[in-house]
């Protein structure tokens, strides 16, 4: 599992969406994360005890040419360098924000495949709260990331360039086919996410990044879906028959997926 709190190059330290009927769509993120007992999530779902981790903001005129996509924000050396170099590989530069000398703080790039996702600089040590360094503290976190398309390699290799990852080979098997999927390394050699091909039990998934939020009761957190107007694309079970992952399509079209916390 990913710790969105750790600074490195190729980590993704939180991520955020502009989206349509927002009131409605802040109390349905907020019945769908904040399930169980303890719930993983305070009520505002937008940080880990002060420390952002996702946000949802409403899609004004500013944010309108934005696809309805959940958005990681994946940590560079250098914005500029790797917002060029998207576009040079054939992405898309949808947004970028300068400070008054015109020094690149953060961009939002749309990839071959149609994914969103933003750059940001590798935040400083001194920014990470002590406490969201333990990666075991059940707090509102990002677990996960993948994204899943039928020209892996292609990605790869274009994630490898703009975000300044690694990859690493992973086995899988569809059938008597044998192939690799791509864990995306960190700068400190850790996954940072994955990038995985459109085949076999991941064919039915939207070529977008897929966030992975935990929570506390996740068969709960289905059946708000459900009751929400949402729709569930995919569940994953374990040995023992127990649904532990979903991914989910949120009311105006937004996929995510949910674990259990």
């Amino acid at each position: 599992m990913n710790h969105p709190f750790k600074p490195r190059i190729g980590a993704v330290m939180s991520a955020d969406i502009a989206i349509p009927r927002h009131a409605e769509m802040v109390q349905f993120y907020a019945q769908i994360l904040t399930t169980g007992e303890e719930p993983l999530w305070q009520a505002d779902l937008m940080n880990n005890q002060g420390t952002p981790v996702i946000g949802l903001g409403p899609q004004s005129p500013d944010y309108a040419g934005l696809p309805v996509q959940w958005m990681p924000h994946f940590q560079v050396a250098d914005v500029a360098q790797s917002a060029h170099q998207a576009v040079k590989l054939g992405g898309t530069e949808l947004m970028h924000g300068k400070d008054d000398a015109g020094m690149s703080q953060w961009a939002v790039i749309q990839d071959h495949n149609g994914a969103v996702f933003g750059l940001i600089p590798v935040v400083s040590e001194a920014m990470v709260p002590d406490y969201a360094q333990d990666e075991s503290a059940p707090y509102g976190h990002i677990a996960w990331l993948d994204l899943t398309v039928p020209n892996a390699e292609t990605t790869r290799d274009f994630y490898q360039a703009v975000i300044g990852s690694q990859a690493e080979d992973v086995p899988m098997q569809d059938g008597d086919q044998a192939y690799a999927d791509y864990n995306m390394l960190g700068s400190d050699g850790q996954a940072c996410g994955g990038v995985c091909h459109a085949s076999g039990s991941n064919q039915t998934l939207p070529p977008v990044w897929l966030i992975y939020l935990p929570v506390g009761d996740l068969d709960a957190s289905l059946k708000w879906v459900e009751q929400k107007d949402g729709k569930l694309i995919k569940t994953y079970q374990n040995n023992a028959g127990q649904t532990t992952m979903a991914v989910i399509q949120d009311p105006v079209g937004a996929y995510v997926a949910l674990a259990q916390g």
